[in-house]
């Protein structure tokens, strides 16, 4: 399956972009915060990555100087609250277009005592960040493929880095896989069969988007263009091996039952059978009962800084 955002397991981050109406990102809360959950040690290793990419020159293990962070398409909160930790010096302003997403954003920096150092502004992107004034790191995952134009989207980013700051966009990676590829049931290859879906969902949704550009989806390019320097890239590995904790099978069974709902049109019958069973919770075959299922995946992040002064 693929590895943007839309109703397969692995993914978890609301998109602050325009095609907010396609998709009730309030009604999904609660899911996509599970999903940022069970992806926590992912992004806990993208955070360190991002403090060593930070650290004063000359100094790795020296004080990370970051006082102000955006969390752009942010979604529930997670990973603000990780940035939040790993920058114990900065302030961090979640911004999404669903003001539900940004209200468990506070309530989990709540929770967690982050409160005072967790803010958030309801704003679409890239447009509606112009009040917000600089930052030294800028953080978005799986925001930007949800505007037509993801090079001016990049570079409008980019413009709000402090000098030294650093641009972090989350795009990318490996497909997760959950299971193996003959389940026992149905015809092999089901996780192949549900990629190509995705990809022409993915595809499609771009296709509508306002202003969509055709270009080459490059982002290395892309912070390139918008000036910035020290392009690094790097991919983050989570890796779930069978037998899977019962949370993990339920948040891939609420995956996989959106993605019969969107792809039935693309399977044959005999796939959207074998989907039934597989998210049938009564089913012996089903992904909360079978032995066999994992989850292993890959999000790729892209960096790059300003300038210094």
């Amino acid at each position: 399956m693929s590895s943007h955002d839309h109703p397969v397991p692995g993914h978890q981050h609301r998109a602050a972009g325009q095609d907010g109406a396609a998709i009730d990102w309030e009604v999904l809360g609660p899911h996509l915060e599970r999903g940022a959950d069970i992806q926590t040690p992912l992004y806990e290793q993208a955070a360190a990555w991002l403090r060593a990419l930070l650290a004063p020159d000359g100094d790795p293990a020296g004080t990370v100087a970051v006082r102000r962070i955006l969390d752009v398409g942010s979604g529930p909160g997670v990973v603000s609250c990780l940035l939040a930790r790993a920058f114990p010096d900065a302030e961090v302003c979640a911004v999404d277009a669903t003001e539900a997403l940004l209200a468990r954003a506070r309530a989990r920096a709540g929770r967690l005592g982050l409160a005072d150092r967790i803010h958030t502004h309801c704003a679409e992107v890239p447009h509606g960040l112009d009040p917000l004034g600089g930052a030294d790191l800028i953080w978005s995952s799986k925001a930007l493929h949800h505007v037509g134009d993801q090079r001016g989207a990049v570079a409008a980013l980019a413009g709000h880095l402090r000098p030294g700051g650093l641009l972090a966009v989350c795009e990318g990676g490996l497909a997760p896989r959950f299971l193996p590829r003959d389940i026992g049931i149905g015809r092999p290859g089901l996780q192949a069969r549900l990629d190509a879906a995705a990809e022409k969902w993915f595809t499609d949704m771009r296709a509508a988007l306002p202003d969509v550009t055709d270009t080459l989806e490059d982002w290395p390019a892309f912070l390139a263009n918008a000036g910035l320097r020290t392009p690094r890239t790097r991919s983050f590995l989570l890796d779930l091996p069978a037998p899977l904790a019962d949370d993990v099978r339920h948040y891939i069974q609420a995956n996989l039952s959106r993605a019969t709902e969107h792809y039935a049109d693309q399977l044959d019958p005999g796939d959207v059978s074998t989907l039934t069973r597989l998210t049938d919770p009564h089913d012996p075959a089903g992904i909360t009962r079978r032995p066999d299922v994992f989850l292993l995946s890959a999000q790729t992040v892209h960096t790059a800084r300003a300038q210094e002064p």
